[in-house]
């Protein structure tokens, strides 16, 4: 190879999307803290779409000054504020304004209780702790009652991402999410067999590529958090 000549693709280039053209790079961001008044003894509506806590919005700020120096092409959000309000934080640095797909809203937990009631009041409080205790053993969203499926979450999150992909082709896209929508998506192309394989920090950055003519995916980085350390102190949460 003579001085200046591009370096060919190698195996793992191809494998990995490392060193490739035309590759969509998706940059998942979970959305920032939100406010739950009472998160154990309120009622399961308080859960469903909360706002934004003071820190969630100073984290939101930061990852949006993180990315301002990327070249973005497009920002999708999940419609629930939480997630659609950290989109808009980096959006408004790009001129850009966040896409809603309904199918990135978080997995729906105890969807199907009354909106009035609180978690252990409907269920109690054995109930309550035995499917806890199952899902830090399993990590699966099957786990809990009156809620949505792992395979039904499964299949609407990767749906959707790679309708972005399909729609983005060799372009740098922002996802602005859940953590199990990350989960969801990343699971997947890795094979795993959790629902939750890692926990992601409120506005970390993980990135994914995607060829989406050769149907190869890839993970390229997880759960950045180094945008939440500021001279201020850290801002890291989950």
């Amino acid at each position: 190879m003579t001085e200046g000549q591009a370096r060919q693709p190698l195996l793992f280039d191809r494998a990995f999307l490392t060193d490739a053209e035309e590759v969509t790079q998706l940059i998942l961001v979970r959305h920032g803290e939100q406010h739950i008044p009472n998160p154990r003894t309120g009622p399961v509506s308080e859960t469903f779409d909360p706002e934004l806590s003071e820190r969630g919005r100073r984290q939101a700020e930061l990852v949006g000054a993180r990315l301002s120096t990327e070249n973005i092409d497009a920002i999708y959000a999940s419609p629930l504020r939480r997630a659609f309000d950290t989109g808009t934080a980096i959006a408004r640095h790009h001129r850009l304004t966040p896409v809603v797909m309904d199918d990135l809203r978080e997995v729906e937990i105890f969807r199907d209780v009354p909106p009035d009631k609180s978690i252990g009041e409907y269920l109690g409080q054995g109930l309550l702790m035995a499917f806890r205790e199952r899902m830090i053993r399993e990590r699966k969203w099957d786990v809990y009652p009156f809620s949505e499926s792992s395979f039904e979450f499964r299949k609407r999150t990767v749906n959707a991402i790679e309708a972005i992909i399909a729609l983005n082709p060799g372009k740098r896209v922002v996802v602005a999410c859940h953590g199990g929508v990350i989960n969801a998506y990343l699971g997947h192309i890795i094979g795993s067999p959790y629902d939750m394989f890692f926990r992601p920090a409120h506005t970390s950055i993980s990135i994914a590529a995607a060829a989406p003519n050769e149907g190869i995916r890839a993970v390229h980085l997880l759960n950045d958090i180094h945008h939440l350390t500021t001279a201020e102190g850290s801002f890291v949460s989950h």
